[in-house]
C-alpha cells in the first residue's frame, strides 16, 4: 500500500461497483480510511443489495487497510448525513468526500416522463448535494478537505436522456459555487468527467444511444467506436488520486476528463462576443435593431447542432 493518504479518511458514494469501487480500491492503496456506500440498486435505481459495498470493504480489508459499508441512498437528505457522520463516528473525522453514485433512465424530452426525470436528478444533482452539504459543514469546523464530485461530457449536450446531461450540468455548477464558497476554508472541489466501461456505459440503453448518435450525425465513426471499446473504471482513479492529496491544493473549482491514458482539463466558460449601446440615452434594443444586427455579429459562425429534418 501506498503511503500519500496515511491517516486520510474517505467516503466515496455508489462504490461496490464501476468507477466509485475503482476509486474506493485506490484511495485504500494510499492509506485512506474508507466508507464505502451503496444501496446495491440496479442501473435504473431499483431494488437493494448489500453484497457489492460489503465485498469491496472486504478486499480492502483483505489488503491491510481499514473500511467499512455504508449502504444509505444519497438521495434522502436525511440518510446522506447519516453517511459523512458515519466516517466520522468510525474513523474520526472526513477528509475526502468523492460523489460516483448515480443512476440511468433515458428518453427524449418529449417521452420522459416526470418519474424517470426525478429519479435521476434525484440521485445525482441532489445526492451530490445532500453528501457536500453535510460534508462541507465538518469540513469548515476542520479547515481542510477535499471533495471530488463525477460530471459527464453529456454536460456539453446530448440527445436520447435530458435529465442525466441536466443533472451533470448542474453538478459543474455545484461545484464551481461549492470551490468559491469553501476555498476560504482550505476546502477544495473539482469535478471528474469519466468514460470508462461500466454498467451504465455498457447498459443496452446506452449503447443503442451511441449508435443513435452517430446514425444522427452527431459523432463520428472514430468517436462511436471509443465509446463502444471505454477502457477500465480503473483508469479514472490516478486523477481523482491527485486532487485529493495535499499537492492539488491550488486546484479548486475545475473539471477534468479522464479516460484510459488521458486526463483533460475543461476551459472556463466565458463571453466571447457582445453587442453594446448606451441603453441609459437610447433605450434597451429593439427587436428590429436585433434582427438587423446578431446575424452579422454575435451569430457569425453558428452552427445549429440539429436541424430540422427534411419533409418526407
Amino acid at each position: 500500500m501506498g503511503q500519500r493518504l496515511n491517516g486520510k479518511n474517505a467516503v466515496v458514494t455508489g462504490s461496490g461497483r464501476g468507477i466509485g469501487r475503482a476509486i474506493a480500491l485506490a484511495l485504500a492503496a494510499e492509506g485512506a480510511s474508507m466508507v464505502v456506500n451503496d444501496p446495491g440498486v440496479a442501473p435504473d435505481g431499483s431494488g437493494t443489495d448489500l453484497n457489492p459495498a460489503n465485498e469491496v470493504v472486504q478486499e480492502i480489508k483483505n489488503q491491510g487497510g481499514l473500511a467499512v459499508a455504508n449502504y444509505d441512498s444519497v438521495a434522502d437528505f436525511a440518510n446522506a448525513g447519516k453517511l459523512i457522520k458515519s466516517c466520522v463516528d468510525n474513523f474520526g473525522r472526513l477528509d475526502i468526500l468523492v460523489n460516483c453514485a448515480g443512476i440511468l433512465r433515458g428518453a427524449p424530452i418529449y417521452d420522459m416522463s416526470e418519474e424517470d426525470w426525478d429519479a435521476v436528478i434525484n440521485v445525482h444533482l441532489k445526492g451530490t448535494f445532500n453528501c457536500c452539504r453535510h460534508a462541507c459543514a465538518l469540513m469548515v469546523q476542520q479547515g481542510s478537505g477535499r471533495i471530488i464530485n463525477t460530471t459527464s461530457e453529456t454536460w456539453l449536450g446530448t440527445v436520447g436522456g435530458t435529465a442525466y446531461p441536466a443533472a451533470k450540468g448542474g453538478i459543474v455548477s455545484l461545484t464551481r459555487s461549492i470551490a468559491r464558497e469553501m476555498g476560504r476554508y482550505g476546502v477544495t472541489c473539482n469535478a471528474i468527467a469519466p468514460e470508462a466501461a461500466t454498467r451504465l456505459t455498457e447498459n443496452e440503453l446506452m449503447q443503442v444511444g451511441f449508435r443513435g448518435w452517430y446514425e444522427a450525425g452527431y459523432i463520428t465513426k472514430e468517436r462511436l467506436d471509443e465509446l463502444l471499446d471505454l477502457a477500465g473504471p480503473e483508469t479514472v482513479a490516478p486523477i481523482v488520486l491527485y486532487l485529493a492529496t495535499d499537492e492539488a491544493a491550488n486546484i479548486n473549482g475545475r473539471v477534468f476528463g479522464c479516460c484510459g491514458g488521458r486526463v483533460t482539463l475543461y476551459s472556463e466558460p466565458e463571453e466571447v462576443k457582445g453587442i453594446y449601446k448606451d441603453y441609459k440615452k437610447d433605450g434597451p434594443w429593439t427587436l428590429d435593431e436585433l434582427i438587423e444586427l446578431i446575424p452579422r455579429t454575435l451569430a457569425v459562425g453558428l452552427v445549429n447542432p440539429s436541424l430540422p429534418e427534411p419533409p418526407k
